[in-house]
């Protein structure tokens, strides 16, 4: 936020109620307007919005100003009545573009990418990026995370938070952008809540796959013996349960899978998008020929494993143990698969024809944009594919030996205000 708003105040804090008009939406999907000079962000409005809003006093800062909605007066022409109840009922803080169409959402994302190059990378992109979507803007999501809380009664209540109350929660009665048997099977998992672990506030992840629907549970230091096998008998959706305990490691606990696939790593959420991601970022890596990728980040081999069978010494780098393995049973001999950081081992595993970098949101350590700027001179392209705009655009701007060549967004998380971008990068001298 600091970044976009620039302005310093030209006089003291007005009324704290007043009528702004929304020119854009920023990161994080807030509406973003200008009050006495300053920037002010509204969530919950639409780009050409006339709205009253209050401004919060006890967030104000010389740069920028917080505000909530209090009525809108004119609508902006992208805006839409949200499909959720609990969007507007209960301030869910799961989404926070579904009161846009989903031509204005894909056109705010291209908008955040595009002012993230010009404010944080200083590199000014040609064009606005285009943002390729999916078949569908609702229920694709296959994973879904819920925070539980204790009753008194000995139940528990499952839901997310509201998006202005960090740390409460409200019951979720469904959830439109997730897969029905993914909901079905947490609200399974909540009238079976006597089996799980006594804590205070446990987080659940249901997490679907082609072998059924994993369960992660997050929280707690003692879980009865047999609790977790009590709890598979007794949501038979569920095909394995995997327990991360208060600072301890996460382990198995419970299994009947016929294919054992990481059901607790990483995955992207929305399968038919990752598939175009995936096939467009095979085609840029395979343009270069290279003989060499190394696979930062690489999960569980979904994108080493095709460059590999088709005659590429790959290098896959993965931190998770689980999904490292997976990847070192799928990929061919020639090509290999590391458990550990990135920023440990990238320097050691350079040089390579080809590096993918597919980072978590806090983007690449200064190490690897250490050895990635210094490796210009022996690698062809970085193609670094990104789900946060902000730290794609700070990384890029650690590379001052590499010029970026190609970029186009993908539309994984519909009705959100997240946007997966991937970027395309060449060392200066290449042709």
């Amino acid at each position: 936020m600091s970044a976009i708003a620039r302005a310093k105040p030209t006089s003291a804090l007005p009324t704290t109620t007043v009528t702004v008009d929304i020119a854009t939406i920023g990161a994080g999907g807030v509406g973003v307007a200008r009050v006495d000079g300053r920037v002010v962000f509204v969530p919950r409005t639409a780009p050409g919005d006339q709205v009253e809003v209050r401004l919060d006093p006890a967030a104000d800062d010389a740069r920028f100003l917080t505000a909530r909605l209090e009525r809108l007066i004119a609508p902006g022409a992208g805006r839409v009545e949200p499909a959720c109840a609990h969007y507007t009922s209960d301030d869910c803080g799961g989404c926070q573009l579904q009161h846009l169409s989903v031509e204005a959402q894909r056109d705010a994302k291209a908008g955040i990418i595009r002012d993230a190059f010009q404010r944080i990378a200083k590199r000014p992109l040609v064009r606005t990026p285009e943002v390729r979507v999916g078949p569908s803007p609702w229920r694709y999501r296959r994973s879904l995370s819920l925070h539980f809380r204790p009753l008194a009664d000995g139940g528990w209540r499952a839901g997310l938070n509201a998006y202005h109350t960090p740390g409460a929660i409200f019951t979720l009665s469904d959830c439109l952008i997730t897969r029905e048997p993914v909901v079905a099977a947490l609200q399974s998992v909540v009238k079976a809540g006597a089996h799980l672990p006594v804590w205070s506030g446990l987080r659940m992840t249901a997490r679907e796959s082609e072998g059924g629907i994993a369960l992660t549970v997050e929280g707690g230091e003692q879980w009865a013996e047999g609790a977790a096998q009590s709890l598979l008998a007794t949501v038979p959706v569920l095909t394995a349960i995997w327990w991360h305990p208060h600072r301890a490691q996460r382990r198995l606990v419970a299994d009947r899978r016929t294919a054992q696939e990481p059901g607790a790593s990483f995955a992207q959420v929305n399968a038919d998008v990752a598939s175009l991601l995936r096939t467009h970022l095979l085609e840029r890596v395979r343009a270069f020929n290279p003989r060499t990728v190394i696979d930062a980040y690489a999960g569980a081999g979904d994108t080493a494993v095709p460059l590999a069978l088709g005659g590429v010494s790959v290098t896959a780098i993965e931190l998770d143990a689980d999904a490292s393995r997976w990847s070192a049973t799928r990929l061919p001999p020639g090509s290999t698969a590391i458990a550990a950081r990135v920023e440990d081992a990238l320097p050691r595993a350079l040089p390579a024809d080809v590096v993918i970098v597919n980072p978590p949101r806090d983007g690449l350590a200064a190490k690897v944009t250490n050895a990635l700027d210094a490796a210009h001179g022996s690698a062809r392209a970085i193609l670094y594919v990104s789900c946060n705009p902000a730290t794609l655009a700070r990384d890029v701007a650690r590379l001052p030996h590499w010029t970026l060549s190609h970029i186009l967004a993908f539309d994984m998380f519909p009705q959100t205000s997240h946007v997966e971008t991937v970027c395309e990068l060449v060392p200066e001298a290449f042709p």
